[in-house]
């Protein structure tokens, strides 16, 4: 058998479909065809694509120029003997590829999750008789029988259908269960609106069917899904990419001034020895030993307060690429809506009203005019919420103080609404029990139940409008009579009512002549009197509307992506203000996935930047829409939770999985799980990952000046052909304690105010501007000032050579300490942000001062790293310079302010 894996399925005649996959619908394969299939195609499973092997991604975490600078300082403290010292280091190596090697191998569980989500069995017809198989046995040409329950096993082409209901949330992102036929649909239809197919993965909430499998495994909408996870490219974070070029600029930088140094000592006539031990220090000096290790501990500390706001991160790097995100693609239902259908309009008797009110909870206003109204006393209003309460499965629970749902979320909210007004259904079928009801069929698009005793009997029926109005003859007006029924002007309203996104619902009532217990198609249709409409909509969450608010204002983008409908998803945009000031008409403002479908890539790339709104979206095109945003710089973070949103979790710069609703699959391919589903928790955790990345700027900006000043000290001293004014144990006492009990500090410093008003940080800008890059050279000169001045003054007044050491040591320790409460924030004074916000920082200094005076005066230490005590005029000297450093920096940053202020104003 040769199967043609594009071919339109839903677009062939049941006779065509059958001939072509060579099967019966009665008899279904015999079991040798079955097994020649099964040899041609394979299992039903999904491939799982051979990954990188454990120890090569182990290995691989050693692949980048800071582990090399940082395997080169290791090596040459190993030379120098300073066991602990290289131990630390080596330490510090294996602890960072530990932690990557652990977040990479669980990267690649997505694809695993997705087999598991197809490992169930099916009814099937092989030889004329039903049987149960393993989903795995299925092959293309199975007649399979679907029943409510069950997990759909294959892509089936559905044959015979009876009040099918499909739960295809996961793979279209549809909230509402879909309703199946099997009729036959156009050639272009998208996937969402291909209502006589069913999936592989999705659920049977409701009915009966029997479909023809049409495809298997790897060639199921869901094994498409899995090559574009294995396809999507798994993105460096800003901030890694930064650090990888400022690594490697870092390496050849200490390579060549190492290299310079020697030469330039063997010119002069220096010993080699000497010359390579100079070359060792100033290597050692200039290598930022802390930086990974303080990369590493301040996103944990980002990770550990993005779990106290309902997020939890995955991947350590994720944290700094929030603070980064310039476009965050977030689905609709749950994530900006709140996943419960409300009822807000009904029109009834000539009248609109609203109700106020959101969700499951049964409490809210009914209001006409802005005038609040009693529903008991508008005859139409009361009885077009009881045929919605009547004409109605589902159930409304009050569990652990929460409401909750039983059946479909439309009737719910029919309920609640009826509930809101007083109407209680346990109440009503005491007098009006219910008798018969014809279940809603696709083919007929209403519901219908009867009610009543021999005294009165009576059909309330909900369903389509276009299913309804044309069996009605007269409606129910606002005083209770009967008066004809105008269908244009029933029309008008329910259009008018679905510009604004809500889903509408017609009602209508029939009061047999007769008392009947059966109900039949045939009673209901004519004669009908139409009772109103109702119109719900799933509410947006207050709380995402403040959060978008605010992404806006910090310049973020904002774009929806959804499997509904343009008309709601538009209606549901303005709603929470995500197009902010435009006033542009629907069409310009939202592209469905049959035009996303005609553009070019370099079209999408344009239609991206100017569309906040992409409904009825397909897999692939969620991923198209993904890598459009990125080919135009943005750092875009992409929420999900279904199986169709992993691709483009996996592609985005940062995924968000949802935690409650979310898949699996989703889950497994995110770098970020929100506890609550909430889109408030993006915007939280934006705000933390923006925080995060100003500690790590200020960590860096911090440390490199002792880097550059120790290396520029080395560089002094051969040059003048002098002593060394700091020794390579020295230096690495300095760079090790320093950024342990002073850099790391920084990590816990609070948020800024006025963090989420300025724009997001350019991608494309470097980690270190000009004025930081000033700030650095400007601090590296006074340390070598400082050091090289005390330590040349030292020996002139006679101090051997250990107290001129000593000296030059505690200056670029002091003067560590006190740049670094110049460094708890960039643009303002410590005063400004508040001396005693940051604890942690007063405690690492407290405990470096101390350090450092053991360093000085104990004679352990002293005979470790060749120090010795020093008088009080020395340390008079050490303060001062630090001093100096401290004043200096904040003089710097008023002069940047002021101009900064000047540009402003002029």
């Amino acid at each position: 058998m040769t199967l043609d894996i594009d071919q339109q399925w839903h677009h062939l005649a049941e006779a065509e479909l059958l001939e072509r996959l060579e099967t019966s619908q009665k008899k279904g394969l015999d079991s040798f065809e079955a097994a020649l299939r099964h040899e041609q195609f394979g299992f039903n499973r999904i491939t799982q694509k051979k990954g990188t092997g454990p120890l090569k991604l182990f290995l691989l975490q050693f692949h980048q120029p800071l582990i090399y600078i940082l395997l080169a300082a290791a090596i040459i403290t190993s030379f120098l003997r300073e066991w602990v010292d290289a131990g630390v280091i080596y330490g510090v190596v294996l602890v960072n590829a530990v932690i990557g090697f652990i977040q990479e191998a669980k990267a690649v569980k997505a694809i695993e999750s997705l087999s598991q989500v197809m490992t169930n069995s099916a009814t099937v017809m092989r030889d004329g008789e039903r049987r149960q198989v393993s989903a795995e046995e299925l092959v293309p040409g199975d007649i399979v029988l679907l029943q409510s329950g069950d997990k759909v096993p294959a892509d089936l082409r559905l044959l015979t259908v009876r009040e099918l209901q499909i739960d295809e949330s996961a793979l279209t992102g549809e909230s509402v269960p879909a309703h199946k036929s099997s009729s036959i649909l156009p050639a272009d239809t998208q996937l969402a609106d291909r209502t006589n197919m069913v999936y592989a993965s999705t659920l049977v909430t409701y009915g009966v069917a029997t479909g023809v499998v049409t495809a298997t495994g790897d060639r199921s909408e869901i094994g498409r899904i899995n090559e574009l996870i294995a396809s999507a490219d798994i993105l460096a974070t800003p901030l890694t990419k930064k650090l990888a070029t400022f690594s490697t600029l870092l390496l050849y930088i200490i390579l060549g001034l190492a290299a310079i140094t020697f030469a330039v000592g063997i010119l002069r006539g220096e010993g080699w020895l000497d010359m390579f031990m100079a070359a060792v220090a100033l290597a050692v000096g200039a290598i930022p030993e802390g930086l990974p290790a303080a990369v590493t501990i301040t996103l944990a500390i980002g990770v550990n307060k993005m779990a106290q706001r309902n997020a939890i991160i995955r991947k350590l790097p994720a944290v700094e690429t929030l603070g980064s995100t310039t476009v965050i693609c977030s689905d609709k239902t749950g994530t900006l809506t709140q996943n419960q259908m409300t009822v807000q309009q009904i029109y009834a008797g000539g009248e609109l009203f609203y109700l106020s009110g959101g969700g499951y909870e049964p409490v809210g206003a009914f209001t006409s005019n802005d005038n609040v109204i009693t529903p008991q006393k508008h005859p139409a209003l009361h009885e077009c919420l009881m045929a919605g309460l009547m004409c109605n499965d589902a159930n409304l629970l009050h569990i652990d103080n929460k409401w909750q749902i039983e059946g479909d979320p439309t009737e719910a909210a029919l309920v609640v609404a009826a509930q809101k007004a007083g109407l209680q259904r346990s109440e009503l079928l005491q007098h009006l029990p219910r008798l018969d009801a014809i279940p809603f069929e696709s083919q007929y698009q209403y519901m219908a139940t009867l009610h009543g005793d021999e005294e009165r009997t009576v059909v309330y029926l909900k369903g389509a409008l276009e299913s309804l109005v044309p069996r009605c003859s007269l409606m129910l007006a606002a005083d209770g009579d009967m008066h004809p029924l105008d269908p244009d002007d029933i029309h008008r309203q329910a259009e008018h009512m679905a510009e604004k996104g809500v889903r509408v619902l017609a009602f209508a009532r029939l009061e047999p002549a007769g008392f009947t217990e059966e109900l039949g198609h045939g009673s209901v249709g004519s004669g009908l009197t139409f009772l109103g409409l109702q119109g719900m909509i799933d509410p947006p969450r207050e709380e995402a509307i403040r959060a978008i608010k605010v992404c806006l204002d910090a310049g973020i983008k904002i774009k929806m992506i959804t499997g509904d409908h343009a008309v709601t998803a538009a209606a549901i945009a303005r709603q929470i203000g995500l197009y902010g000031e435009q006033r542009a008409d629907d069409e310009q403002l939202a592209l469905t996935g049959g035009e996303l479908a005609e553009l070019s890539d370099d079209e999408l790339i344009e239609a991206t930047e100017r569309t906040q709104v992409f409904a009825r979206v397909a897999p692939e095109q969620k991923l198209r829409l993904v890598e459009a945003l990125q080919a135009r710089g943005h750092i875009v973070a992409m929420t999900g939770d279904g199986v169709n949103d992993a691709p483009a979790l996996r592609q985005a710069d940062i995924g968000v999985a949802m935690g409650i609703s979310g898949t699996e699959v989703a889950k497994e391919a995110a770098d970020m799980l929100l506890t609550d589903d909430n889109f408030s928790s993006i915007e939280a955790a934006v705000e933390e990952g923006r925080g995060v990345y100003d500690n790590l700027v200020k960590f860096i900006i911090w440390t490199l000046p002792t880097n550059l000043g120790e290396g520029l000290v080395i560089l002094a001293a051969v040059f003048a052909g002098m002593r060394l004014p700091i020794t390579p144990v020295q230096i690495l006492w300095i760079n090790m304690t320093t950024a342990v009990l002073l850099g790391l500090m920084l990590a816990f410093e609070p948020k800024e105010p006025g963090l989420m008003n300025r724009p997001p940080l350019d991608p494309r800008k470097p980690l270190l501007t000009g004025e930081l890059i000033l700030r650095i050279v400007l601090v590296g000169l006074l340390l070598l000032a400082g050091s090289f001045g005390l330590f040349d003054w030292q020996l002139r007044q006679g101090s051997n050579l250990a107290e001129a050491r000593t000296c030059a040591v505690n200056i670029f320790v002091f003067g560590e300490i006190f740049y670094l409460f110049n460094c708890r924030s960039l643009r303002y004074s410590m005063f400004r942000i508040g001396l005693f916000s940051n604890r942690w920082v007063l405690a690492g200094v407290g405990l470096m001062v101390l350090l450092q005076l053991l360093f000085t005066y104990l004679p352990a230490m002293n005979s470790a790293f060749g120090s010795c005590p020093i008088g009080l005029t020395e340390w008079v000297v050490i303060i001062g310079a630090s001093t100096i450093v401290y004043c200096v920096i904040e003089c710097e940053k008023w002069i940047r302010r002021r101009r900064e202020t000047l540009v402003r104003n002029s």
